[in-house]
């Protein structure tokens, strides 16, 4: 008999009936091990589920119930595999290093290469800043030894130093419009330099290496973003980037609503607010 989500995380929850998750609908298998993972703290031994079986009832049966299987929060697109990137950017955005613990195993074995792991890290860089990047970079390269992966990985860069610039303005252009040629406000605000980093090192050096593809890192940009405050700007440009590539505004929708526990209903309701005013103003539809 498969045990019951209640009891993966947290240990039993004396909270949540013993037939309570046998009548639910479908699972996914990525969050089986997540009660396992969750079931203690960082730094103790009694099970969350002995020291707060209410808390851990309600957010267990809401995340790993609930969310999981919303028709609503979910998407053709958005697998296990998908979805564990999602939830992973976002954790990395809103600075959860607990949390990101809890999931990169289970991410790990659900799929998410090593590469694409420190992918995502490498891309998040200049979106949150290396002080930010760099306990994950390095917690990921002690996961990796215990998984004994090689490191370093193999190389990922598709192009070389000198093409970055152009390959980063022609994918401006491809992401962001031809509008998006135009670095005028930067240069009224003496800061055009910024405007060429964006393109040669965000943009060439980050966005052009393999390992993602750009429906991925896209993705991954939203969700990064999606996570953190004061970023309604950039949010909305790669929300308008994300449709560009081929994801839908539904699928954005039902990405942030996986991550919506990890982040909180205030940027995940934010990001979905966004999303409905950037597809009414391009006239998409969801």
């Amino acid at each position: 008999m498969p045990r019951r989500l209640g009891q993966h995380v947290f240990g039993t929850c004396a909270c949540v009936g013993p037939d309570f998750y046998a009548e639910r609908g479908r699972r996914n298998g990525m969050f089986e091990e997540l009660h396992r993972k969750m079931n203690r703290f960082w730094n103790a031994d009694r099970t969350l589920s002995e020291t707060d079986p209410e808390f851990i009832g309600i957010f267990s049966e809401f995340a790993y119930d609930t969310v999981v299987n919303e028709p609503g929060a979910n998407d053709e697109k958005l697998d296990d595999h998908a979805r564990c990137m999602a939830i992973i950017a976002a954790i990395i955005g809103s600075q959860g290093m607990d949390a990101f613990e809890m999931m990169l195993p289970i991410s790990y074995h659900s799929g998410v290469t090593s590469v694409e792991l420190k992918e995502i890290v490498y891309e998040a860089t200049p979106l949150i800043g290396f002080a930010h990047t760099l306990p994950y970079l390095k917690r990921i390269n002690d996961y990796l030894n215990v998984e004994n992966v090689e490191l370093p990985l193999a190389p990922q860069s598709a192009i070389g130093k000198q093409n970055r610039a152009k390959e980063g303005t022609s994918l401006h252009r491809t992401l962001f419009g031809e509008s998006a040629d135009s670095d005028e406000e930067f240069r009224k605000m003496g800061a055009g330099h910024i405007d060429s980093w964006i393109r040669g090192d965000y943009l060439g050096a980050y966005f052009t290496r393999n390992g993602l593809s750009l429906q991925e890192r896209e993705m991954i940009a939203f969700c990064l973003l999606m996570a953190q405050p004061d970023c309604a700007n950039e949010l909305r440009g790669h929300i308008m980037a994300n449709l560009r590539v081929g994801n839908t505004a539904h699928f954005l929708i039902a990405v942030a609503s996986q991550c919506l526990p990890y982040i909180g209903y205030p940027r995940a309701v934010n990001a979905v607010k966004t999303i409905a005013e950037v597809t009414h103003n391009d006239k998409q539809t969801v």
